[in-house]
């Protein structure tokens, strides 16, 4: 069945256009122009030249978002344009916070002050990215995991190969294993599509009761195929949308390819919408 238009959809992964500073450098032994994982895209979105027009680019993410039925972007803190979009578009935006394990107990008061003032609805981890990177299941993520079920918010955390030339192993799926075990209550959603282990995914999203996965950072058309075939079957409550704007995709681009997903009827309302409310405690549909 083709997607249907009138679902409002929340994104659990939007963001701003950023300023071109030109070349940049990840790790010593990788540079990029644009975008730290740019070889997996054709067509990176294009960046702002002007310092005048990054505040305007709230705007024109809300103008896509309108033009797509997106009624909340869920955006990370760490823009430094998250609080006044948050502001400027109440209702529109919710937050996560990126987290860096490595900071301990700076990290989890980080957490406890992001919820306070931008009322957040969870945390993001990249797990790889970190310097030096922490792996999911390691001990410096306990006392994170431990207050998100306390102030009962998720963790949004990146899984699989990751895009930019670092080291994996970090944020292999399988270890997400061990923490779903401790930490039942933990709602978790796995970011950036799992691979080469989406089978794996699969086994462990019908094992864990609170543990998604969203098809954030792919286009549809190369939403894997194991991930596809569980929503259509017993994983329907558990596959969750998330773009890529602007990071790597438009929202042209995913919207068109979506069309083309053969999501079944009952599939629809769920990913584009009541999944991730349920994740980030947001209205459901009937709730309106």
């Amino acid at each position: 069945m083709s997607r249907p238009l009138d679902i409002p959809v929340i994104d659990t992964l939007i963001g701003f256009r950023d300023l071109d500073h030109g070349g940049r450098v990840a790790s010593a032994k990788d540079t990029w122009q644009r975008h730290p994982a740019e070889y997996m895209f054709k067509d990176v979105p294009r960046e702002l030249r002007d310092e005048t027009q990054r505040l305007d680019a709230i705007d024109e993410t809300v103008r896509e978002m309108d033009a797509y039925n997106i009624r909340t972007g869920l955006i990370h803190l760490s823009d430094d344009r998250a609080a006044e979009a948050l502001a400027r578009y109440p209702g529109r935006f919710v937050a996560l916070l990126p987290v860096d394990a490595n900071l301990g107990m700076d990290a989890v008061r980080a957490i406890v002050r992001a919820k306070e003032e931008h009322d957040i609805r969870g945390i993001s981890m990249f797990p790889s990215g970190l310097k030096p990177p922490v792996p999911i299941d390691h001990k410096f993520w306990y006392p994170v995991y431990a207050k998100c079920v306390e102030l009962d918010i998720a963790a949004f955390c990146t899984t699989g190969v990751p895009g930019p030339r670092v080291p994996m192993k970090a944020q292999y799926p399988g270890l997400l294993d061990e923490v779903c075990y401790d930490f039942p209550e933990l709602r978790i959603v796995m970011r950036h599509g799992a691979e080469p282990w989406e089978d794996l995914a699969v086994k462990l999203l019908l094992k864990w009761p609170n543990l998604y996965y969203s098809t954030s950072a792919f286009a549809p058309k190369y939403w894997p195929e194991a991930i596809v075939r569980f929503a259509n079957s017993r994983g329907a409550d558990k596959v969750i949308y998330g773009g890529y704007f602007p990071a790597g995709l438009e929202l042209s681009r995913i919207f068109s390819e979506m069309d083309d997903v053969p999501f079944r009827e009952h599939v629809w309302p769920k990913f584009l919408h009541d999944n991730a409310a349920r994740v980030l405690g947001l209205p459901a549909l009937d709730a309106g």
